[in-house]
C-alpha cells in the first residue's frame, strides 16, 4: 500500500511525517535538517528554489524572495490582515481584479495558493526520496481558527501538486493526537499553540484513542511575524536616532535587518542580552555605516508586551466555551517555534494555572499527528477516533442586513444543521442566500462565502412560503449548502468556493504549470549530470595524456587534445543530446590514448604470455596476493 504523509505547512517552516512500524516519524530534507524553511525564491524568471537555500540568498535578492505567503493564503486584498503583510513583507502584494491578495515577483503574479504548492512540492519530494516511491495522498494541517476560505486555498495547494489531499486537520488538534497517541486513560488537554503567522488555542479531551475538541479559539493576526517585526523597528529607528539615515527604504538591509532580529528573538531564548552587528549596513557620503547595537531579553518583552497580553481573551474564551476551569486540565501543550521564548512560557503558566509539559517538539509535534491521522484514514490505525469542531459560526444574511447563525461556533464536525425561512416580499419568484461565516451580528462584518440562489417560487403573499436551508459542514471544515422550497420540493444546492478561492480552471492551470516546472526540473537534472560526466571524462583524459604523453604518438596526442577542447566547448550547451554527443566522441578519442599504453607495454613486456580473454563472466586476476591499500 502507497504511504499517505502528513504535511505541516507552517508560515516559517515546514515538516513531512510518516508512519513506519506504527510510529510517526519525521522526515530530514536533502540538507538533514527535520524542518524546512517556507520560503520561495526566483534567482530568475524561469527558475525557482525552495527551503534553506531560497533564504540564505534572500539578503541579495529580497524582492523575488516570497516568506509568509500562508498569511495571505484565502485572502482578500482588503483584508486588515493583508495590509498588514503588505508592510512586512519586501515583495509587493497586489491586488487582482475579483479582489485577491496575489503576489508580484519579478513582473509574475502568482497566488498565495501557488507559492504554498512550491512548498508543499518540497515536502512531497523531500518524502519520496526518503520512501523511494510516488506519494499521492496527504493529510495538511491548518490553524484552527483558519476559516473556510483558507482552508479550501490550502487544499487547492495540495491539489496543484498533485496530492489528494485526504483531510485538513487543525493545528492544534494534530498536536494532541501526537501528544495521546497510544496512551490509555482519561486527561483534559489545552494545546496553545504560537506559530509564525498564527495563534490557536484548543482543549480536548482524550479518552482511551477518542479525541474530542471541546473548544477552540485564537487570533489570526499574532505570530512570530508580528514579534520579529518589532525587533526590525526598533532597530531602524536605533539606527535613524544614531545616524540620521533611515533604512526602511533598503530592502537589502531591511532583509539584513529583518534577519537579525529573527537571530537575536531566538538568542534571548537562552540569553539575556544579546549583540547584533551588521557592518557596512549603507553608505553614505560620510562613508560606510554600522549597526552595532545589543538587545536585552527584558528590553524585547517591553517591545512585545501588548502581543503578550493579546495570548489571555483566546484561552479564556476556548476554557468558558468548554465549560471548563484552568484546574479541570491535566496538561498544556506548547507548539510553534514562538513558545520558547521564556515569556510566553510564564504567561501560558499564569493563564491556565500549570506548568506547560516540555517533552515535545513544538517544531515536530503538529506533522507527527498530521501523519497519525492519515495512517487513520488510510486504515493502518484503528484504534483513533479524532473529534474536531468548527472555529467560527456560519450562517445565512436576513432581512435588514442581519446574520442568522446555523451551525455555531465549536459544534462537532462533521455535522449537519438546518432551520426555515420565509420570504421579506409579496410574490417573490426568487430567494438569494447570503453564506457568510463569523460572530458578528450583522452581516457585512462578517466573512462572505458565497451566495445560493432558489428561484421558480410560485407568487405568494410574504411570510407564506417555507425555505429550509441546510448547511453541511464535512470533516475538513468545508461547506455545502442545500435551500429548499417545502411547498413546491424544488431546491438547490452548492458546495461553497469562496470569493478568495481559485476557481476550477485556475486550479487546473496551475496544475499543468507545476507538472511543466516539475518536467523543466528533470531536464535540467538530466543536463546537470550530462555536463558532470562529461567533465569528469575531460579531466581523467587530460591527465592520462599528461601522464602518458611519451607513449602517445604525436598526431593521436594531438587528436586528443583537439577533443578535450571540442569537449571542453560543449560544456556550455543546453542540451543532454548535445553533452552526450560530445562525451561519446571524447571517448572514441581517449580510446587511442589507451590502446598507446597497452600497445607500450606489449613492447616492454613482450606480451602477456597467453593469458586468456575476458568473457561475459566475473573478471579474473592475473596476479595474486595483490593488497589494495586505498580504494
Amino acid at each position: 500500500m502507497a504511504k499517505v504523509i502528513g504535511i505541516d505547512l507552517g508560515t516559517t517552516n515546514s515538516c513531512v511525517s510518516v508512519l513506519e512500524n506504527g510510529e510517526p516519524l519525521v522526515i530530514p530534507n536533502d540538507e538533514g535538517a527535520r524542518t524546512t524553511p517556507s520560503v520561495v525564491a526566483f534567482p530568475q524568471a524561469t527558475d525557482r528554489i525552495v527551503g534553506a537555500i531560497a533564504r540564505r540568498q534572500a539578503v541579495t535578492n529580497a524582492q523575488r524572495t516570497v516568506h509568509a505567503a500562508k498569511r495571505l493564503i484565502g485572502r482578500r486584498y482588503e483584508d486588515e490582515e493583508t495590509q498588514r503583510t503588505r508592510q512586512m513583507v519586501p515583495y509587493p502584494v497586489v491586488e487582482t481584479p475579483n479582489g485577491d491578495a496575489w503576489l508580484s515577483i519579478g513582473g509574475t503574479e502568482y497566488s498565495p495558493q501557488q507559492i504554498s504548492a512550491m512548498v508543499v512540492e518540497k515536502m512531497k519530494q523531500v518524502a519520496e526520496a526518503y520512501l523511494g516511491e510516488k506519494v499521492t495522498e496527504a493529510v495538511i494541517t491548518v490553524p484552527a481558527y483558519f476559516n473556510d476560505a483558507q482552508r479550501q486555498a490550502t487544499r487547492d495547494a495540495g491539489r496543484i501538486v498533485g496530492l489528494d489531499v485526504l483531510r485538513i486537520i487543525n493545528e492544534p488538534t494534530a498536536a494532541a493526537l501526537a501528544y495521546g497517541f497510544g496512551k490509555t486513560g482519561h486527561e483534559r488537554v489545552a494545546v496553545f499553540d504560537l506559530g509564525g503567522g498564527t495563534f490557536d488555542v484548543s482543549i480536548l479531551e482524550i479518552d482511551n484513542g477518542v479525541f474530542e475538541v471541546r473548544a477552540t479559539n485564537g487570533d489570526t493576526f499574532l505570530g512570530g511575524e508580528d514579534f520579529d517585526s518589532r525587533i526590525v523597528q526598533y532597530l531602524l529607528d536605533t539606527f535613524r536616532s544614531e545616524t540620521g539615515t533611515d533604512l526602511a527604504g533598503d530592502p537589502v538591509a531591511l532583509q539584513r535587518i529583518r534577519e537579525a532580529a529573527e537571530k537575536a528573538k531566538h538568542e534571548l531564548s537562552n540569553v539575556t542580552e544579546t549583540e547584533i552587528h551588521l557592518p557596512f549596513i549603507a553608505v553614505t557620503s560620510q562613508g560606510p555605516m554600522h549597526l552595532m547595537t545589543s538587545l536585552a531579553r527584558a528590553q524585547l518583552e517591553g517591545l512585545v508586551a501588548d502581543l503578550i497580553d493579546r495570548l489571555d481573551a483566546p484561552c479564556v474564551s476556548a476554557l468558558r466555551d468548554a465549560r471548563m476551569r484552568p484546574s479541570d486540565l491535566n496538561a498544556v501543550l506548547l507548539v510553534g517555534g514562538m513558545t520558547r521564548m521564556p515569556r510566553v512560557q510564564e504567561r501560558v503558566a499564569q493563564i491556565f494555572g500549570i506548568e506547560p509539559e516540555r517533552g515535545i517538539n513544538p517544531d515536530e509535534v503538529v506533522a507527527l499527528g498530521a501523519a497519525i491521522q492519515a495512517s487513520v484514514l488510510k486504515g493502518e490505525v484503528k484504534d483513533v477516533l479524532l473529534l474536531d469542531v468548527t472555529p467560527l459560526s456560519l450562517g445565512i444574511e436576513t432581512a435588514g442586513g442581519t446574520f442568522e447563525p446555523i451551525i455555531l461556533r465549536n459544534t462537532t464536525i462533521p455535522c449537519r444543521k438546518s432551520k426555515v425561512f420565509t420570504t421579506a416580499q409579496d410574490n417573490q419568484d426568487m430567494v438569494r442566500v447570503h453564506i457568510g461565516q463569523g460572530e458578528r451580528e450583522m452581516s457585512n462584518d462578517n466573512m462572505s462565502l458565497g451566495f445560493l440562489e432558489l428561484s421558480g417560487l410560485p407568487p405568494a403573499p410574504r411570510g407564506l412560503p417555507e425555505i429550509e436551508v441546510m448547511f453541511e459542514l464535512d470533516s475538513n471544515g468545508i461547506l455545502h449548502v442545500h435551500a429548499k422550497d417545502k411547498g413546491t420540493g424544488r431546491s438547490q444546492s452548492t458546495r461553497i468556493v469562496s470569493n478568495s478561492g481559485l476557481s476550477p480552471g485556475e486550479i487546473d492551470q496551475m496544475i499543468a504549470d507545476a507538472e511543466t516546472h516539475h518536467a523543466r526540473d528533470k531536464e535540467r537534472r538530466a543536463v546537470a549530470e550530462a555536463r558532470n560526466q562529461l567533465d569528469g571524462l575531460i579531466y581523467s583524459t587530460r591527465r592520462s595524456l599528461e601522464e602518458y604523453a611519451e607513449l602517445v604518438p604525436p598526431s593521436d596526442a594531438q587528436a586528443i587534445r583537439e577533443a578535450i577542447a571540442r569537449a571542453e566547448s560543449a560544456l556550455d550547451g543546453g542540451s543532454t543530446d548535445l553533452l552526450g554527443h560530445a562525451r561519446e566522441t571524447l571517448a572514441m578519442s581517449a580510446q587511442r590514448l589507451s590502446e598507446s599504453i597497452y600497445a607500450a607495454a606489449r613492447r616492454d613486456t613482450g606480451g602477456y604470455g597467453g593469458a586468456p580473454g575476458l568473457g561475459a563472466g566475473p573478471l579474473v586476476s592475473i596476479e595474486d596476493d595483490v593488497v589494495d591499500d586505498e580504494v
